[in-house]
């Protein structure tokens, strides 16, 4: 299988880390910058890790998505062939008296995408959230019937 068919490989996670560092550099800010939302959603894309499964009947999507419920996690399929996983842990509602000595869990938006390969059956996705997993299986689609010869009739004229 090549991993590139499902959006995984080394130029991805380079320019993401050479996006998040151009970033953080307070260096001009010019009209080619990236946008905000788009540094945001590189961020939360290279600090979920995923992994990626193929069976024979289908691709399985392994996402670790801590503290988040099920109704916190959006699986999307977009352009036709585009898994988007998705999802947001906000900060816990801070109680008077209380005050953090050290705060190391990860906050704010989860997010991955995959391009799915042509035999992705994007009309047959589920997805189940246990113990803080989300795993996504996308099946595949049967493969294509070997075309057969077409006979054409010889008509006498």
């Amino acid at each position: 299988m090549d991993l590139r068919l499902m959006g995984i490989d080394a130029p991805l996670i380079h320019t993401l880390q050479h996006i998040m560092d151009a970033a953080t550099e307070d260096s001009d800010k010019s009209g080619n910058a990236p946008t905000r939302n788009y540094v945001r959603d590189a961020k939360a894309m290279a600090a979920t890790p995923a992994d990626v499964k193929e069976y024979p009947n289908s691709y399985v999507f392994v996402v670790d998505m801590p503290g988040l419920k099920s109704g916190d996690i959006k699986v999307q399929v977009e352009d036709d062939n585009v898994l988007i996983i998705s999802g947001e842990r906000k900060r816990e509602e801070e109680k008077e008296g209380v005050k953090y000595l050290r705060m190391e869990r990860r906050i704010g938006k989860f997010m991955r995408k995959f391009v799915l390969p042509e035999n992705a059956n994007t009309d047959s996705i589920s997805a189940v959230c246990q113990d803080g997993v989300l795993t996504v299986t996308v099946n595949k689609l049967p493969p294509p019937e070997p075309k057969k010869p077409k006979t054409i009739e010889v008509k006498v004229a």
